[in-house]
């Protein structure tokens, strides 16, 4: 549940709790399985290749070594990089740097939280345009039209979504970018793509929108799809000069720099990100089907978006089997039988849906998962 905040600037939102509580059939994370820190060793050449390493300051831009293999997989250059502590910092700094009072911002919903507050501390204005479930959660961008104006700064969307995993085509991006040139010529668009390589076996990736222009910035982390949340690291792809550099001085202000040693280690993850991801692609692509074929066997009660991308994937409890007292019951019985979900309320949805990871737990646990949370489902409904 999202409450308005009487003194802070930051409205508090219930999804805070998911670092204080960790249930043995955790649904609730969004991530894939966490690399641990021997993992990273090995993947940064063991403890020898560390052990020379300065901990100075790095440069407010980021390490350079890190910028490089971003731009190796984003289509920009590692000059048009800059590393933040996580993508929501990188938009707060967006925000930050670009709205003053009257300023707006477009975002649609639902979203991750810190998404929007990051946006709402920064003190921007906020027009949200809400998308569907019913709709699949597609983003069109003649909806975001009538939205637009001389005071927009900033258009934020997300692709995959969170807590969806909805992707936006490319061509839809390009669409949306027109229509901006004409209505909000001095606005820029940033597209979160932090679930971009979390793809379903071979599937391949959606380019990256970084290379359709200098009004276009994106933000990615090496967190969801790489498994490294602990690291904190993740860095904005900005092509247009100015704004560039404004934003590298906004954040040495903030927060200085990065660690090196973060960004060691996140660089050691992009190097070598094919041997991190192709595990992790036939993992979802394996929990896909099994939470598919999942909901199909409760389609009674409930009904999906199915994600195009991700480790997380919205569920509805259906309406004409789930009054307000059976929602509420519902939620009731999920501490009692070691379960979190994701509360579709704290995205911007209503309690009626929730975000489910199916990407975090093993497989095995996923199924005893599923079958406990069978259970609450038949426990509501009796």
């Amino acid at each position: 549940m999202t409450t308005p905040s009487s003194t802070g600037r930051f409205p508090r939102n219930d999804i805070i709790s998911l670092l204080d509580v960790n249930r043995q059939f955790n649904l609730a994370e969004s991530t894939a399985r966490d690399l641990t820190f021997g993992e990273l060793l090995d993947l940064a050449g063991g403890p020898s290749a560390l052990s020379a390493l300065r901990l100075g300051y790095g440069t407010s831009a980021g390490l350079p070594r890190l910028r490089e293999a971003v731009a190796d997989q984003t289509c920009v250059t590692p000059d048009e990089v800059i590393t933040t502590q996580g993508t929501a910092l990188g938009l707060f700094l967006l925000a930050f740097e670009l709205c003053r009072p009257g300023d707006e911002v477009v975002i649609t919903t639902p979203c991750f939280p810190p998404t929007r507050n990051s946006l709402i501390g920064a003190g921007a204005e906020l027009r949200e345009i809400r998308l569907s479930f019913d709709d699949g959660y597609r983003l069109r961008a003649a909806e975001i039209e009538p939205h637009l104006g001389d005071r927009t700064r900033l258009v934020s969307l997300a692709s995959p979504q969170n807590p969806n995993g909805v992707s936006t085509p490319i061509e839809e991006i390009e669409h949306l970018l027109e229509i901006m040139l004409r209505k909000s010529p001095t606005a820029f668009l940033f597209v979160d793509e932090t679930y971009r390589d979390a793809t379903y076996g071979d599937a391949t990736p959606l380019p990256s929108a970084g290379s359709l222009g200098e009004r276009v910035i994106t933000g990615a982390s090496v967190s969801k799809a790489h498994g490294a949340p602990g690291l904190r690291t993740g860095w904005l792809t900005v092509r247009d000069p100015d704004l560039r550099q404004r934003l590298i001085l906004a954040k040495m202000n903030l927060v200085i720099s990065g660690s090196p040693l973060d960004e060691t280690l996140a660089a050691a993850i992009l190097e070598q990100r094919d041997h991190i991801l192709a595990p992790r692609r036939k993992m979802l692509a394996d929990a896909i089907t099994l939470t598919s074929r999942w909901v199909e066997h409760e389609t009674a009660v409930l009904e999906w978006v199915k994600p195009d991308a991700g480790a997380l994937c919205c569920i509805r409890l259906r309406s004409s089997v789930f009054d307000a007292a059976r929602q509420r019951r519902f939620w009731e019985l999920l501490p009692d039988a070691k379960l979190q979900l994701g509360d579709g309320a704290w995205f911007g949805e209503s309690s009626g849906v929730f975000r489910l990871g199916f990407g975090y737990l093993p497989l095995p646990e996923l199924t005893r998962a599923l079958d406990a949370l069978s259970g609450v489902l038949a426990a509501v409904v009796c």
